[in-house]
């Protein structure tokens, strides 16, 4: 499989298959196809992984696209404002992301729902108890709000991000809360009362534009229902 992502504000990954090999969306990101792609659908693992996707943000069915005799086209464009990026899942080299991020991949992926350990930072980490974790082997391509910074971290080091903006990480990392500290920091500093820590070792991928920060500065122009 060959890919090339287009576009900057609202890109697209244009994917070039070989006949016979597959990829998998869940549905709705399909933009364009050349017509020898042939598509299935199906809950891609049984009812219980299925659920499992339903709860990390994702479709009960997914949709699997498959080239058949000779080379097929098809793209998937990103719902928001931001960026796609690939990612080269292997054993050993699982990716986390953020709830909803998942865009396609290739057959060989799979995606399943993924616990945070530790209860507080699922409650008040800003992206919610479950996320969603990429592995098998393959390419996998995730959409994420605004622009990507990526980070390494070292074994123990450590990263604070506001709500929000943590998009990605390796499966090596771990993730947790802490509270700001000050009354002042809390009431008058803008921040809210929580920031989530990422520790390492491993790489982390962090936007610059949340959805829901988006959301928070359009509400007061929102028109209220009487």
């Amino acid at each position: 499989m060959r890919y090339e992502i287009l576009g900057e504000t609202l890109p697209v990954v244009v994917c070039h298959l070989a006949a016979g090999e597959s990829m998998f969306n869940e549905g709705g990101s399909m933009s364009w196809m050349s017509p020898n792609m042939h598509m299935e659908t199906s809950s891609n693992g049984g009812v219980g992984k299925a659920l499992g996707r339903m709860f990390a943000g994702e479709r009960f069915f997914q949709n699997v696209y498959t080239a058949q005799g000779g080379e097929g086209l098809i793209a998937f464009a990103s719902s928001f404002p931001g960026s796609i990026k690939p990612f080269e899942i292997a054993p050993g080299r699982e990716v986390v992301f953020q709830k909803s991020a998942f865009l396609a991949g290739e057959a060989t992926v799979q995606l399943s729902v993924h616990f945070n350990r530790k209860l507080g930072a699922g409650l008040f980490g800003g992206e919610g108890f479950i996320m969603q974790k990429v592995s098998g082997s393959g390419v996998a391509f995730a959409e994420f709000d605004g622009h990507v910074v990526e980070y390494d971290l070292a074994a123990g080091q450590q990263i604070v991000v506001d709500t929000g903006h943590l998009a990605a990480m390796d499966a090596s990392c771990s993730m947790d809360i802490q509270t700001v500290k000050g009354a002042k920091n809390v009431l008058f500093g803008g921040e809210g009362l929580f920031l989530t820590t990422v520790t390492g070792p491993g790489r982390v991928w962090l936007q610059t534009m949340p959805l829901s920060n988006v959301a928070g500065v359009l509400r007061p122009y929102m028109p209220t229902s009487n």
